[in-house]
């Protein structure tokens, strides 16, 4: 069993209007937007991330926003819905202010024992707030009162055909099993950095998602170091898992591999974090282009990329 991964790092999608996908996250939800950058591999495109105050592995949601991008059809191999984790009692608040800003999909709903508000992002994608005894601090300049703020992730939830090897692999990864609620199989990282949940459901009969506005591109796993990277590659391609050498992406080191079910799986390190390049002050304020891009700012900033007003 591989040892080392500390439970979430970061959940990245796909949108289609970075205006939009900022405003909801900063405005709506509260969050702090801790990196402006783009797309590696389309440089084009913005890749937006928001999260606590620093970007802490475990609360960070980033964007691919693709300018007027279809939508995705939900389906079977694809992460369902992201779940955040809020106070307890704090629905109540998170349900009137949702409603009042006109945020689609808002719904009640139990599982596991634990109280869930469900919603829908600006590209329909599926999220929920669910109460919890999160000790894990939230951003506290975000227009949320600190009490009733996000804490980071509770939970991703994948939708899969079968659950069996998707399991398995957790299994290996470290996730203890933690039960079932009806369709839905609960995996735990026991001792991990609070974003420790992973459901899987499997709806049956529900054809091939495809990815679009509002998908879930990948979800990465935390571990602390590039060492403990290393062990955790090492591990999975002696399982037979195909796995990318190590990428450097400026903020963490990334290794992929595409799971049983079909979601694409990621394990970043902790090192160096978003503040390697901006002071802890300013996350998220200026354009940090990667190195290799470094002198197309121009053209992007004239052509391709429109300014994102706070």
């Amino acid at each position: 069993m591989i040892k080392h991964i500390n439970g979430l790092h970061h959940v990245t999608s796909l949108a289609s209007d970075a205006q939009e996908n900022n405003d909801f996250f900063t405005k709506t939800l509260g969050l702090r937007r801790i990196k402006k950058t783009v797309n590696f591999d389309a440089p084009e495109v913005y890749h937006l991330y928001y999260g606590d105050e620093t970007g802490t592995p475990g609360s960070v949601m980033t964007y691919f926003p693709f300018p007027g991008a279809r939508r995705g059809r939900a389906g079977t191999g694809e992460v369902g819905e992201t779940a955040f984790a809020v106070p307890r009692g704090a629905l109540e608040f998170w349900q009137q202010r949702l409603s009042d800003l006109g945020v689609a999909g808002l719904g009640r709903e139990d599982r596991f024992g634990e109280q869930r508000l469900t919603l829908k992002g600006p590209d329909g994608e599926a999220f929920a707030l669910v109460e919890t005894d999160d000790t894990r601090a939230p951003w506290r300049h975000g227009g949320v009162p600190e009490d009733h703020a996000i804490r980071g992730f509770h939970s991703v939830s994948m939708r899969l055909a079968d659950n069996g090897a998707n399991a398995e692999l957790l299994r290996l990864m470290g996730y203890e099993d933690a039960g079932n609620d009806g369709a839905i199989q609960r995996l735990i990282m026991p001792g991990g950095n609070g974003a420790d949940v992973i459901d899987i459901e499997t709806p049956g009969n529900t054809p091939q998602a495809h990815q679009g506005a509002g998908s879930v591109h990948h979800i990465a796993f935390s571990v602390a170091d590039r060492e403990k990277q290393g062990e955790v590659r090492r591990a999975l391609l002696d399982t037979g898992y195909q796995v990318t050498p190590v990428i450097d992406r400026d903020y963490f080191w990334a290794i992929y591999f595409r799971s049983p079910g079909g979601v694409l799986f990621e394990v970043a390190t902790n090192e160096p974090g978003f503040d390697r390049d901006e002071d802890i002050a300013h996350l998220g304020e200026s354009l940090k282009l990667p190195k290799q891009h470094a002198h197309l700012r121009e053209r992007l900033e004239q052509e391709h990329l429109k300014p994102i007003r706070d």
